[in-house]
């Protein structure tokens, strides 16, 4: 999966945006990011692994659609990785969010 880039400051892709959207509506993915951001330093990855009740190849499938969506970031070190979450990117979607709320005009 390629990752998406960001487009203006604070602003957000529509392809990122659904899959955001498509990211946060598994219970599971939504558990697993509220861990990770629990903690400012991030999260490892055996931590949050530890805390599901999921194989490894289930966690791993569950990261990779959090990264696709730029929702996490995954800095590997040897064996081991440490999670952290985007909170840039989720304050922008926060902010989209925000603005469905807001009258136009």
């Amino acid at each position: 999966m390629a990752k998406i880039k960001r487009a203006a400051a604070g602003e957000l892709p529509e392809a990122q945006l659904r899959l955001i959207a498509k990211a946060l509506a598994d219970p599971r993915r939504h558990e697993i990011l509220q861990q990770i951001g629990a903690s400012r330093e991030g999260a490892a990855c055996a931590d949050v692994r530890g805390c599901q009740a999921i194989t490894a190849a289930t966690l791993s499938h569950h990261l990779k659609e959090l990264e696709a969506a730029g929702l996490i970031e995954i800095v590997r070190r040897g064996k081991f990785a440490q999670l952290n979450l985007r909170r840039d990117v989720l304050e922008a979607y926060r902010k989209h969010l925000g603005a469905i709320l807001r009258p136009k005009g």
